[in-house]
């Protein structure tokens, strides 16, 4: 009979209570047996009359005298009481050796289960190429998907959900390709990832994509719905994320208008918190390689995530020699550029660049003049030290909005992050830890406002 879910356990326990008792009364049954057939002597009874006098001597009997009988008797009743104990015992620890045997049995039972019917979705998943999309119902971005297994889909379905790739559906373009807005069935609306793989460098970053996207789990790293590979095409199904990147926020149409002090906050903490998974909690750790504002997506509620993991490696396994530089212009830290040393603190030096983009509003790199380009790295260090000089380079949607307290606390880790000498970056987990009280509870912080924010004029 086959046990399952949380009460298998009392059905399990049941029979071997029953078992104890009947156990338990089987021996006290048999001691007291025993101890009716030991004759017990009435010390206040009188002797029995002797035979007729005339009778055959017997040998001599020795003479007990009451207290000595008393004394039998109640070292006897102790040997038999040591005895129903030693029993008891004996039950006990068999019922619980049963017990544990039977827990042990239950839980391998279960995990075997597990174990096949996992196997038996994958082989469906991959046998067919027919779409096979997870009950996802309404896409919740706080809410996360089974990514142990992604779903293969039918080109068809996809191009059908994408107005065959109509450029009215498109969310935005990257190097390799573009992202298509597509309906779904069930109403479910996602974003397709479409690459034409042209270059093996662009098949390596889309298997290198679901190869960690299959494996990752976190609140703040993008959900993978479904892939499909199509002659020389590839897709990507993700979740949807309304509001874009972080990059079109900042520096598109809207110039960050739709972003608060206070928001920016709450996405610079999710990308934090995402971040700090890959370093801190996958085995082996991951470094991205790759953190930039476009690649920080934002849901409805500016709920960020981190995106695109073709770049992403796990640390320990790579060689520097074998390692070409891999990046974006601005955000690469300078000893992965110049010495090919790559460690977790690379990423965190694009964090770094990351937060002096919330806080300046300016591009990780801007023209200046026809040939000369400068990073927002060098054009901010020498004015964002300085506490006079500070507000007035802050973006203007936010200058004056926010704590001067909080805004030099936010610069200062920023500075730390993008320090040219690795080791004199923070951990991720330490930047975490600095921004947490700086964002309000009702966006995931700790920041409890009582009076309006302090206005600096």
């Amino acid at each position: 009979m086959a046990v399952s879910g949380a009460g298998g356990g009392g059905f399990v326990l049941l029979p071997l209570l029953v078992v104890a008792v009947v156990v338990l009364e089987r021996s006290a049954t048999v001691l007291l047996a025993d101890a009716a057939r030991v004759p017990l002597t009435d010390v206040s009874s009188p002797p029995a009359p002797s035979p007729a006098a005339d009778a055959p001597s017997l040998p001599d009997v020795v003479a007990v005298s009451p207290s000595a009988a008393a004394r039998i008797q109640n070292e006897g009743d102790k040997r038999y009481q040591k005895q129903v104990l030693i029993a008891v015992i004996l039950a006990l620890v068999g019922v619980i050796v049963m017990a544990v045997s039977a827990t042990y049995a239950r839980t391998f039972w279960r995990k075997a289960r597990q174990a096949l019917d996992s196997n038996d979705i994958k082989l469906q998943n991959r046998g067919n190429g027919q779409m096979l999309l997870p009950v996802l119902g309404k896409l919740n971005s706080n809410k996360m998907s089974n990514k142990e297994v992604i779903a293969m889909m039918d080109f068809s379905v996809l191009e059908t959900a994408t107005g065959k790739f109509n450029e009215k559906h498109i969310l935005g373009k990257g190097g390799f390709g573009c992202v298509y807005r597509a309906s779904l069935d069930g109403g479910v609306v996602a974003a397709v990832k479409k690459l034409n793989c042209c270059r093996q460098e662009i098949e390596t970053e889309f298997e290198n994509e679901l190869d960690f996207l299959g494996k990752i789990q976190h609140p703040n790293v993008i959900s993978v719905l479904g892939y499909c590979i199509h002659e020389d095409t590839r897709l990507l199904v993700y979740e949807l994320m309304q509001n874009g990147s972080l990059e079109t926020q900042l520096h598109g149409s809207s110039n960050g208008s739709a972003l608060s002090w206070h928001i920016r906050l709450k996405i610079a903490l999710d990308a934090a918190r995402g971040l700090e998974h890959l370093h801190e909690h996958c085995n082996p750790f991951v470094i991205h390689r790759d953190i930039k504002s476009s690649n920080i997506l934002l849901d409805s509620d500016f709920n960020a995530k981190i995106s695109d993991f073709g770049l992403a490696i796990n640390g320990g396994n790579h060689n520097k020699d074998d390692q070409n530089p891999s990046g974006t212009v601005g955000y690469v830290a300078p000893e992965y550029l110049l010495d090919g040393q790559l460690t977790e603190k690379s990423d965190v030096y694009a964090f770094g660049v990351v937060l002096l983009e919330l806080l300046l509003g300016r591009k990780p790199v801007e023209k200046i003049g026809d040939s000369h380009c400068q990073s927002i790295v060098s054009w901010a260090m020498p004015q964002i030290t300085d506490r006079t000089k500070l507000p007035d380079i802050i973006d203007p949607v936010i200058r004056n909005t926010m704590d001067l307290r909080h805004l030099f606390q936010v610069a200062a880790v920023a500075v730390l992050c993008v320090q040219p000498e690795p080791s004199y970056r923070p951990l991720i987990a330490d930047v975490l830890h600095s921004l947490v009280p700086l964002v309000p509870v009702e966006l995931g912080g700790t920041l409890r406002i009582v009076d309006e924010p302090h206005q600096t004029g």
